[in-house]
């Protein structure tokens, strides 16, 4: 049986006084994880939380499993709730800690979540809102350095969880629920959901398996020891962490919770002798190579980096791998909607790429009106696809739910919206998501293919591209770049190193210099915030 916490409990069984878990001063052993989640699940059960009716279709969700928002910034019980909330059969809703009061009171009420476990410093915004979250039946506050007080009628989670008794789960299904709630890029967000069996393959574990007991006996072999950088509210960052969880991995974090810290990342890896880290694209390649120059650091430990959820550009991979010859880097391609689709890898000594990546099975590239799949070869564009082991939908949206896992066929598929193609061999050329194509003169632009081609140049700093009007085009490519510090502007040295990687239509005709890029606290690019600073920007 492939259930998150039935895998997690089974390793724990084998290997009890291995590390599972490091945060500051706190070094938990998979056992110390194992009792303190088992309490925490208790804990939800005792206020009547779980799994009321067994549920194996989509329109049961209302009435079968309860559900549990973590509104945390990174640390160990971010992880706990989300393992805690599987233990009791209820399922972990991820919140943004970024959105404002409307977002929030969006977010608790279409997850339809009865608990929230939260951190200290975000008791002022409940406060504020709590009186429109009616089905909230309980509220656990974990302790920070904020010096706010209890929130009225929320317990302490610590105090909570000593009360309690760490009873051995029961009944977990591979059935059981997993939702993973997604902003996109346009609109409120929307939770995917998924069984966890079907996460688990699609997902989390890329090796080919059959049992539980083989999932098991390869974690008891396992000497990983990972750093998750991304805050773990999103896919990107608490997949790694249960993907490394079930290869028997000891996952670290890393003590700075609230902003990007690269010295802090780096002293972690450094320390903690991590073998792996993972990080987002560019947004945080950038600053973690910057702070190589300002420092020396002992990383020979490290083995592996790896970016999903943005890729990094072949000029930071090339910089990686001279900096750090030991390094494998791994560029996985994948979303909330469909998991894990392609993946690129790259050593020292091979010449990076930023677009082209072998695809994992259950994956294609479909035709612009999904009539079927593509001809490799034949420089038609089409949607990168997936079929099998695909989410159930989108809780309570069975319009978008149907755009988006269409029946082809017979046969189910997620299209969660990024265009490619597949060159002669079979690699898939990734062009970028559809909701930010470009569309000029009656092209079409992907604007991370131009961010990419600008970030070849090494005074760009970081780089998000947009449409904004034109009268003869309709749109026109406009690019917002961010220099290096001490670097001039010039928009004619920029277009001449792109202009090497990107055909001439694609190009930027207007260029916006900023200070800084505004992005997510995964890594991923703003484009709202980009389209209306080009805007105002004239």
């Amino acid at each position: 049986m492939l259930n998150l916490a039935a895998i997690h409990e089974a390793i724990a069984a084998k290997v009890p006084e291995r590390e599972c878990l490091v945060f500051r001063d706190r070094r938990l052993s998979w056992a110390d994880v194992t009792d303190r989640t088992r309490c925490l699940a208790s804990v939800l059960r005792s206020r009547g939380l779980g799994c009321h009716t067994e549920r194996d279709q989509l329109e049961n969700w209302e009435s079968g499993q309860d559900h549990v928002a973590l509104y945390l910034y990174n640390g160990n019980e971010y992880l706990e709730g989300m393992l805690g909330a599987f233990k009791a059969r209820t399922v972990p809703v991820n919140v943004n800690y970024r959105y404002v009061d409307e977002e929030l009171v969006y977010l608790f009420g279409n997850s339809r979540s009865k608990a929230v476990i939260f951190h200290a410093c975000f008791a002022p915004t409940l406060a504020r809102i709590r009186d429109r979250l009616p089905g909230v039946k309980l509220w656990l506050q974990v302790g920070d350095d904020s010096g706010e007080a209890l929130l009225p009628g929320a317990l302490h989670y610590e105090t909570a969880l000593e009360a309690a008794s760490p009873d051995a789960p029961k009944d977990l299904s591979p059935d059981d629920l997993y939702v993973l709630y997604t902003g996109g890029t346009t609109g409120m967000p929307k939770g995917v959901l998924w069984r966890q069996e079907d996460v688990f393959r699609s997902a989390l574990y890329t090796r080919p398996v059959e049992t539980l007991e083989d999932v098991v006996a390869h974690a008891e072999r396992g000497d990983i020891r990972a750093l998750t950088a991304p805050p773990f509210m999103h896919g990107a960052a608490h997949w790694a962490a249960f993907s490394y969880w079930s290869l028997g991995g000891t996952i670290l974090v890393q003590s700075e919770t609230r902003r990007l810290d690269p010295h802090d990342i780096w002293s972690t890896v450094e320390r903690e002798r991590a073998t792996v880290l993972t990080i987002v694209g560019d947004a945080f390649g950038r600053p973690l190579l910057d702070q190589l120059e300002r420092r020396k650091y002992d990383l020979s430990s490290l083995r592996l980096l790896t970016s999903g959820g943005a890729i990094l550009t072949a000029a930071l991979k090339a910089e990686f791998l001279e900096r750090l010859p030991q390094l494998r880097l791994l560029d996985t391609l994948g979303s909330s909607e469909s998991g894990s689709q392609a993946s690129q890898s790259a050593r020292r000594g091979q010449a990076p790429s930023t677009g082209d990546f072998e695809l994992t099975a259950d994956n294609t590239v479909l035709k612009e009106d999904l009539s079927g799949p593509v001809e490799p070869g034949s420089g038609e564009q089409g949607w990168l696809a997936r079929s099998g082991r695909v989410p159930l939908g989108y809780l309570d949206d069975p319009e978008k739910s149907q755009r988006t896992f269409p029946t082809i066929d017979g046969v189910r598929f997620a299209v969660p919206g990024d265009r490619a193609e597949l060159e002669a061999d079979g690699t898939l050329r990734l062009l970028g998501r559809d909701s930010v194509t470009i569309n000029t003169g009656g092209e079409k632009v992907f604007a991370e293919e131009v961010e990419h081609a600008l970030k070849h140049h090494p005074a760009v700093y970081d780089a998000v591209v947009v449409g904004t009007p034109h009268d003869r085009f309709g749109q026109q490519v406009t690019a917002l770049v961010q220099m290096r510090e001490g670097e001039p502007p010039s928009e004619d040295a920029l277009l001449a190193v792109a202009r090497a990687h990107i055909a001439g239509y694609k190009l930027p005709r207007r260029f916006v210099f900023v200070d800084a890029i505004t992005r997510s606290p995964s890594g991923k690019a703003d484009y709202r915030w980009a389209k209306q600073r080009a805007l105002d920007d004239g």
